[in-house]
């Protein structure tokens, strides 16, 4: 079943196709051990391996070539944007706050924001 073909310095062994077919179909039953095949028969498991590979590409079913792709015509439509109304904070009322803490009197005329007023409450009790 083997022959030693040389040529040159490449010793190799020319294994034939049925000792092939029959290591592969052994290789594949459920529990086979590729490496003990393999060894038993002195080989490379990896050359079996091969074997295998090359089989089972073979048993394969052919794969269709993928079809080149089709375009379709595609049509943008604009739609019109949508203006959001400006949000416009409500003005504040204008008034007067008038804070007294001891002699001291503090007004505070016109728009006061929260931080502002937070702000002069802080430094009247540090004065206090």
């Amino acid at each position: 079943m083997d022959k030693r073909v040389t040529s040159g310095k490449d010793t190799r062994r020319k294994h034939s196709e049925e000792l092939k077919q029959a290591l592969v179909e052994r290789s594949l039953e459920p529990g086979a051990s590729v490496a003990a095949i393999a060894q038993e028969h002195g080989i490379n498991a990896n050359l079996l391996f091969n074997w295998r590979r090359l089989h089972l590409r073979a048993q394969a079913p052919a794969v269709e070539a993928a079809a080149s792709p089709t375009l379709l015509p595609v049509t943008v439509q604009m739609e019109p944007a949508v203006k959001t109304p400006k949000v416009i904070a409500p003005r504040p009322s204008s008034g007067v706050i008038e804070i007294d803490v001891g002699a001291t009197r503090v007004r505070l005329r016109g728009a006061v924001d929260e931080t502002s007023v937070r702000c002069v409450l802080r430094l009247l009790g540090a004065i206090a």
